[in-house]
């Protein structure tokens, strides 16, 4: 659900990582890729890859976040787990997530990044599973692991700062009220609110550069490897380059993160009052 609201930022977020600035032009604005978009492929090329995104969600989200409860519980069952606990168990969980969802990554950054490669060098996806079909076909099974270190890397610092700071945030202003206007949360929708919104805050800024390697390691169709993209990107856009997109990142990822979050909290209450 939250991915479907947020997935046309994601688009404008790929696109934007991918973009070659080797010309030395200036780099475009999230507004100017969001209209160059429309202009060249019309409203709905800003839904492009969402079959993809969907599949993501149900491999690398659902490992994550399952994993995740687990493990907390498991780390935490003499009571209220500590930070480093909840730092350990997203970041385990997170690793496991990025493995699971590669696959559909690989296929996400594809699709949503097509129609700003050259007609020659676009792959053509009609939907995710054709997508992963023809991957399978043209570069084997070892094509499903491009980029993995990357983004599994990604994915520990996305759930240990996603997933983790969340908790954090939520335990933090359930103990004290906050400062200044002295208001004390309770566990309800605000609550979920203001910790999703400060959570979604850090992990766009702590997850932007391994974020931007990662687009651009799986949008490439050569056999690039991680320090040849690194090297290249340095070197044509300065140290800049990791933190490209990250506008459009926040747009999305702050949303992405109150909606997914708050239909979590919502649908974990509705089934412990079903359970009981």
């Amino acid at each position: 659900m939250a991915a479907c609201c947020t997935h046309p930022l994601d688009v404008v977020k790929v696109r934007m990582q991918t973009l070659d600035s080797a010309s030395g032009s200036k780099r475009p604005s999230t507004v100017t890729v969001i209209r160059k978009s429309i202009q060249q492929s019309g409203f709905r090329s800003l839904y492009a890859g969402l079959s993809a995104s969907i599949m993501r969600q149900m491999s690398y989200s659902l490992v994550r976040l399952g994993c995740y409860e687990k493990l907390k519980s498991r780390l935490s069952r003499d009571g209220q787990p500590s930070t480093p606990q909840l730092i350990l168990a997203a970041s385990l969980a997170g690793g496991l997530g990025g493995i699971a969802g590669n696959p559909a990554d690989i296929l996400l950054v594809r699709m949503t990044s097509d129609s700003i490669r050259p007609p020659e060098k676009r792959y053509g996806y009609s939907n995710a599973l054709s997508g992963l079909i023809n991957l399978i076909r043209e570069e084997g099974l070892a094509g499903l692991t491009r980029g993995l270190g990357t983004n599994t890397f990604r994915a520990v610092l996305m759930t240990a700062s996603q997933v983790g700071s969340y908790d954090y945030f939520k335990t933090l202003l359930l103990r004290q009220p906050v400062p200044v206007i002295e208001y004390q949360f309770h566990d309800n929708l605000l609550l979920h609110l203001a910790a999703s919104c400060m959570a979604g805050t850090v992990a766009t800024t702590v997850c932007s550069p391994a974020d931007v390697l990662r687009s651009r390691l799986m949008a490439s169709s050569c056999n690039a490897t991680f320090t040849q993209v690194l090297r290249r990107s340095l070197q044509d856009e300065g140290v800049r380059f990791l933190f490209k997109g990250w506008t459009p990142s926040f747009v999305r990822l702050g949303p992405n993160t109150v909606l997914l979050f708050v239909f979590y909290e919502q649908i974990k209450k509705t089934w412990s009052a079903a359970m009981s």
